[in-house]
């Protein structure tokens, strides 16, 4: 028995060694495109505004269930709050598909902001497409994808605008629009800094609202192997009292 012991230990972490190579080779590409006065992608059919957000959170029409952690995390609407947050800023009437009629300036309508702290947008059912009007944009803004509580990527305010240097104006506000290729179901905005407003979250509802992802070659080869390596020990554990040895173990299974 110490020597199947020991089979089992050495496929084992043959396995694990393995697995850590397949997985290590799979990227994921998620796509940033950021513009001053931008709007959503044409392909977009749910527009948030988050104007009737209760203070505390809470589910949206959409079907956006908004939580808020960390200090002063929460909603805003004008005046701006010096040295605490500012209103992202509205240009070339962005905001219309958001019922918004403001041609330029600073969004009269409510918005979200993270303060130090975090606001996780739970979006319901898996989505490809995210996009939203991120204002001020600062070095320490981090906007992160999920599905379910696995972190798929992220990006910082540097990947918006190369400056990041939190410009209330017209020229610190873009509208950013995100396409991944793997599905997401949770956004969490976070902010080490005050300084972390954004608004007009467009989706891409689809009928059918899934990660349809298909196996990679990688994870059918372990199953494969897993399967073999189970008949070998199996086939040995059965002829151990014969002596038979692993070689011959291995030929049976084949």
């Amino acid at each position: 028995m110490p020597a199947i012991n020991r089979i089992v230990r050495l496929y084992t972490a043959g396995i694990f060694t393995l697995s850590i190579t397949v997985s290590a080779s799979t990227a994921i590409a998620a796509v940033i495109d950021a513009v001053v006065g931008g709007v959503p992608s044409s392909g977009a059919n749910v527009y948030e505004n988050f104007d009737s957000l209760p203070a505390a959170g809470g589910t949206t029409a959409n079907g956006i269930t908004v939580t808020f952690g960390g200090t002063d995390a929460g909603v805003a609407k004008l005046p701006n709050l010096e040295g605490k947050y500012a209103a992202p800023f509205i240009s070339n009437s962005n905001g219309t598909l958001f019922g918004n009629s403001q041609v330029s300036g600073y969004n009269e309508t409510q918005y979200l902001t993270t303060g130090i702290g975090s606001v996780t947008l739970e979006l319901g059912d898996y989505h490809r497409y995210f996009g939203l009007l991120w204002g001020s944009v600062d070095n320490h803004n981090i906007l992160s994808f999920y599905d379910g509580n696995i972190l798929l990527f992220s990006f910082t305010g540097l990947d918006v605008n190369a400056l990041a240097d939190g410009n209330q104006g017209a020229e610190g506000t873009f509208y950013v629009n995100i396409n991944s290729d793997i599905a997401f179901n949770k956004v969490i905005a976070t902010s080490g800094q005050y300084g972390f407003e954004f608004d007009n979250v467009a989706l891409i509802r689809q009928p059918l609202e899934f990660p349809a992802e298909v196996p990679v070659p990688g994870t059918l080869l372990l199953l494969g192997i897993g399967l073999l390596i189970n008949g070998v020990i199996r086939q040995f554990i059965l002829r151990s009292e014969t002596h038979t040895s692993i070689h011959e173990v291995i030929a049976g299974v084949q």
